[in-house]
C-alpha cells in the first residue's frame, strides 16, 4: 500500500466489529456458566485460562509469523476457521475435558489475531494516532452488538406465549418482562458459544477480502527473533514500568469480568444488584456504548494531555467503578450508570498503549511489541486473575455457613491494585519526548 493510498476504513472498521463480536458473545457470561456445570473452582481457572496461556504462546510463536514469516490476512482466515469450530463445539457439550480442550483450542488460534488484526489495521492506515481509535471503534460496536441478541434468547417464551400478546408492541413487552431464570437461564448459556462459533466462521471467510498486507521481509541471517528484539525492549526504564502496570491493569480489568455478571445477578438480599439474566450481558454493554464516545476523543486527548495523564485516567477509572460497586451496591441506578466508565478505561489505557507501541517500536517488531503487551493484557494479567478471582469470590469472601458473598471485600482488592498502578505510573513513566526519539531510544543495539 502506497503512503497516498486512501485507508480501507470500512474493511477494517468491519475486521474489527467481528473480532471483537466473538470473544463479546462468550466472555460475559461464562463465569456464572461454568459453576453450574458443575465445575470446581480448580475446574473453571483451568477453563479460563486457556485464554491467557494462549496469549503467552502468541508471544513467542503466532506474533514472530506476523511480524517475518506469513501473510496476516491468510493468517487470521485460517485461525477463525478452525477457532471458530472449536467455540462452537463448546455449545454441544457439558464434559469438563472436552470443553476444556475446545476452549483451548479456539482460544490458542483465536488470541493471536487479536495482535494480528492490529497489526493489519495500521499497515493499512496513513496516521494512526488519527485513525485507530476510529477503526478500533469497530471493536467496541462488536462487542456491543455480541451482547444484545441474549436479551432475547434468555426468554421464558413459554410464558410470552401464555400471555396471549396483540400487536407487537404488547409481544415485545411481554418478551423484556419474563426473562429465564435459575436452571433454564444457565442452560440457554450454551447459545453465547453457538454465536461466537458461527461469527468466528464469518470472520474466516471475511478475512479473504480484507487488503493485502504483505509478510515482512525475512529477517537477515543471524538476526534475532521478533519477539526476542521486543523482549530486549524492556531494559529501556520507560518501557518496562509501561509494561509492569499494564499487567495490573489486566488483573484489575479481569476482575471486573470475573465478578460483574454474578454481582449483577446476585438477588440484592444477598448483596447483589438483583438483575434479571437477559439484561446482565445488556448493561455490562454499556460500557462499550460508552468507548465509543471514547475513541472519538482519545486523538484529542493524546494531543492534548500526553501519554502519561491519558493513561493515569484510564486506570482510575477501574478503580472509581470498583468504589461504586463497592460503598453504593444498594444503588442498582449508580452500578448501572457507573459502566460507562469502561469505555476510559479501554480507550484510555489498553488503546493508547496499543497506539504508543507503534509510535515508538521498531517497525520490523511491531506485531511481537503489540504481542510483548499482549502478554500482560491478555496474558500474564488475565492468567493471575482467572488463577485467583474464583478462589476469592467462592472460597475467601463467602461465608461457609450462610454462603453469602462480601462483595465489599471482594472489590477492594482491585481498587486498592488499580490505585497502585495509577501511582506508579505518576511516578516512574518517563517516554521520550517525541516517537522518532522514543524509536531511537528504543531500538535494540
Amino acid at each position: 500500500m502506497t503512503q497516498s493510498a486512501p485507508t480501507p476504513r470500512g474493511s477494517l472498521f468491519t475486521m474489527m466489529a467481528l473480532e471483537f463480536f466473538i470473544w463479546g458473545a462468550w466472555l460475559p457470561l461464562i463465569f456464572g456458566y461454568l459453576p453450574s456445570l458443575g465445575f470446581t473452582p480448580t475446574q473453571q481457572s483451568l477453563i479460563l485460562n486457556a485464554f491467557p496461556v494462549a496469549s503467552i504462546v502468541g508471544m513467542f510463536f503466532s506474533n514472530q509469523w506476523a511480524d517475518r514469516k506469513f501473510n496476516p490476512e491468510k493468517f487470521l482466515a485460517f485461525s477463525h476457521l478452525v477457532g471458530g469450530l472449536a467455540i462452537l463445539g463448546c455449545g454441544f457439550t457439558k464434559d469438563f475435558t472436552a470443553f476444556f480442550l475446545l476452549m483451548l483450542v479456539h482460544c490458542l488460534l483465536y488470541v493471536p489475531t487479536i495482535s494480528i488484526t492490529n497489526s493489519i489495521a495500521f499497515a493499512n492506515m496513513r496516521d494512526p494516532e488519527k485513525e485507530f481509535g476510529l477503526v478500533r471503534m469497530g471493536g467496541t460496536v462488536g462487542w456491543i452488538l455480541a451482547a444484545w441478541p441474549f436479551t432475547f434468547i434468555f426468554v421464558n417464551w413459554d410464558a410470552v406465549a401464555a400471555a396471549k400478546t396483540s400487536g407487537f408492541v404488547d409481544w415485545l413487552g411481554a418478551a423484556l418482562a419474563n426473562p429465564l431464570s435459575g436452571d433454564a437461564a444457565k442452560a440457554a448459556t450454551k447459545w453465547t458459544f453457538i454465536v461466537a462459533g458461527l461469527a468466528s466462521l464469518a470472520l474466516a471467510a471475511f478475512a479473504l477480502t480484507l487488503p493485502r498486507t504483505a509478510a515482512k521481509p525475512a529477517a537477515p541471517a543471524g538476526s534475532s527473533l521478533a519477539w526476542l528484539e521486543a523482549l530486549k525492549l524492556l531494559k529501556h526504564p520507560f518501557v518496562l514500568v509501561l509494561w509492569l502496570v499494564t499487567l495490573v491493569d489486566s488483573f484489575v480489568h479481569n476482575c471486573y469480568f470475573s465478578w460483574t455478571g454474578v454481582f449483577l445477578g446476585t438477588p440484592v438480599a444477598a448483596g447483589g444488584v438483583g438483575i434479571a439474566p437477559n439484561w446482565i450481558a445488556p448493561i455490562m454493554s454499556i460500557g462499550q456504548v460508552a468507548e465509543i464516545g471514547t475513541m472519538f476523543v482519545l486523538g484529542a486527548t493524546l494531543k492534548a494531555l500526553g501519554w502519561r495523564t491519558t493513561m493515569i485516567i484510564g486506570i482510575l477509572g477501574h478503580a472509581a467503578r470498583f468504589a461504586v460497586y463497592a460503598f453504593m451496591p444498594e444503588s442498582a441506578a449508580a452500578i448501572i450508570l457507573i459502566q460507562v466508565l469502561h469505555g476510559i478505561c479501554y480507550a484510555f489505557f489498553f488503546a493508547t498503549v496499543y497506539i504508543f507501541v507503534d509510535a515508538y517500536f521498531p517497525k520490523d517488531i511491531r506485531s511481537s511489541a503489540q504481542g510483548l503487551f499482549n502478554l500482560q493484557i491478555l496474558g500474564v494479567g488475565a492468567l493471575l486473575a482467572f488463577s485467583i478471582c474464583p478462589w476469592l469470590m467462592q472460597e475467601v469472601y463467602t461465608n461457609a455457613a450462610t454462603k453469602a458473598v462480601d462483595f465489599k471485600g471482594l472489590f477492594l482488592v482491585p481498587l486498592a491494585a488499580a490505585s497502585a498502578a495509577a501511582i506508579a505510573l505518576a511516578l516512574f513513566f518517563h517516554p521520550p519526548k517525541t516517537a522518532a526519539a522514543g524509536s531511537a531510544a528504543a531500538t535494540p543495539h
